[in-house]
């Protein structure tokens, strides 16, 4: 089994009922979280004019391979009606593979961990609630609440 760390993040419709749709969708797809965090509402970073978003991270344990688990998760995504028409713009459910093990891919498809990580405080908040002590595979920094927001 792999641990594997989830962002997800709403700010179309109904952004708590659409997390936790994502959630059950999750766990009907075989994929077993093993924490969650709590629910976090933040301010549209990269296109500010749109609806502030909801976030939250679950731990994951999986015998998916990474390619596997982005699958799946695309397929919840587009199961909830994400639509990919603006880049950044607003969106009913994202999710997206922050950590996968100590793995670190960069692949067309997947880049793990999630490349703008360090630049998110809205997953930094929450992946600090539920790992304060894991260690990004390539910088070596810890994720925790002291850093700010930084890695």
């Amino acid at each position: 089994m792999t641990t594997a760390y989830l962002g997800l993040g709403s700010n179309l419709g109904d952004r708590e009922a659409n997390l936790g749709l994502a959630l059950e969708n999750l766990e009907a797809a075989g994929i077993e979280m093993t924490r969650r965090s709590h629910i976090y509402e933040t301010e549209p970073r990269d296109l500010p004019d749109q609806p502030w978003f909801l976030n939250l991270v679950v731990e994951i344990a999986t015998e998916l391979s990474a390619a596997e688990l982005l699958a799946r998760i695309q397929a919840i995504e587009s199961k909830l009606g994400r639509q990919r028409t603006l880049p950044k713009g607003p969106r009913i459910i994202d999710i997206d593979i922050l950590f996968y093990g100590d793995s670190v891919l960069d692949t067309r498809e997947l880049v793990i961990p999630h490349p703008r990580l360090a630049e998110r405080r809205f997953v930094l908040e929450p992946l600090a609630e539920l790992a304060p002590m894991l260690r990004h595979p390539v910088t070596g920094r810890r994720c925790c609440r002291q850093s700010r927001g930084k890695w």
